[in-house]
């Protein structure tokens, strides 16, 4: 199976840090963001990934390129760990990128991949959102697509006051975690969402979706929504993620998603606990 990224958009809602980068390269922590998406992919068994780029995102083609020089320097300076961790990124997966044209929606854009997967199924997972579980959120969509043979996306509860940020589902529980989707809304308002099931940007999609997203007509936004083009497949199920979903939509979940992240990290938990328990208490 293959793996499409969509990173094309212009990260408006974190100007002016995503004036001259993309903002799928903010760090979080210590790595940009889509690097934690491309490695969940590999951890996933995925190792030929397709990212939808647009205009000024060279720099994510540059973060998984081979850095000659910065390899030749950290080798002659001694600093293997770090030159290690350097020649990981750009041997990790093979990747391969396209350019959505124009900003005309995730469906539009999930659309510039129909050569790549080449008439079979695949993941998508968006370069914006990271997901940290103990068997990676896209293995757990694999699981489910291998089991029942239909496009599976990852689904979590969310509070009300988010209901209106994301794409909603209405289903039938199948098991537990699993629902049998029967319509997706996107971003409806709190009195008019079906559920507080939240589509959390990680999917595996059949092939039958790149018809459903040709014929669309523009919705939300005046964008062609992948959530329409979704809803019309014969069947589709929800999986309830387990884990966490890290949403870095906006610059306060961005700065809240880096820190608990750090918090986890052994060398630099400890020391950010402390200093956070003493800004607290002035």
């Amino acid at each position: 199976m293959k793996a499409v990224i969509p990173a094309a958009g212009l990260g408006t809602r974190f100007l002016p840090a995503t004036k001259a980068q993309p903002k799928e390269m903010l760090p979080v922590f210590n790595k940009p963001t889509i690097q934690y998406v491309v490695e969940e992919a590999v951890a996933s068994g995925i190792d030929d990934i397709l990212i939808v780029t647009g205009k000024g995102k060279r720099s994510i083609e540059d973060h998984f390129d081979k850095s000659f020089e910065l390899e030749y320097f950290l080798r002659n300076c001694g600093k293997t760990d770090n030159l290690h961790e350097i020649e990981a990124i750009s041997e990790m997966a093979d990747i391969y990128y396209v350019r959505q044209k124009k900003q005309n929606g995730l469906g539009d854009a999930i659309l510039c991949a129909k050569k790549h997967v080449d008439g079979d199924a695949f993941a998508v997972l968006l370069g914006d959102t990271i997901a940290k579980s103990d068997v990676p959120c896209t293995q757990q969509l694999v699981d489910i697509y291998n089991k029942y043979g239909a496009s599976t996306i990852a689904i979590e509860k969310v509070p009300d006051k988010k209901v209106e940020r994301y794409g909603i589902i209405k289903g039938n529980r199948v098991s537990d975690n699993l629902y049998e989707i029967e319509d997706l809304v996107e971003k409806p308002k709190l009195s008019e969402a079906p559920s507080n099931l939240a589509i959390t940007g990680r999917y595996i999609l059949t092939p039958e979706i790149f018809d459903h997203i040709e014929h669309l007509t523009p919705g939300v936004g005046g964008e062609i929504q992948l959530t329409d083009a979704m809803k019309s497949l014969d069947k589709i199920y929800g999986h309830v993620f387990e884990g966490k979903i890290y949403d870095i939509g906006n610059t306060v979940e961005w700065l809240k998603s880096s820190i608990e992240i750090a918090l986890e990290d052994p060398e630099v938990g400890e020391d950010l606990r402390s200093y956070m328990a003493e800004i607290v208490k002035c």
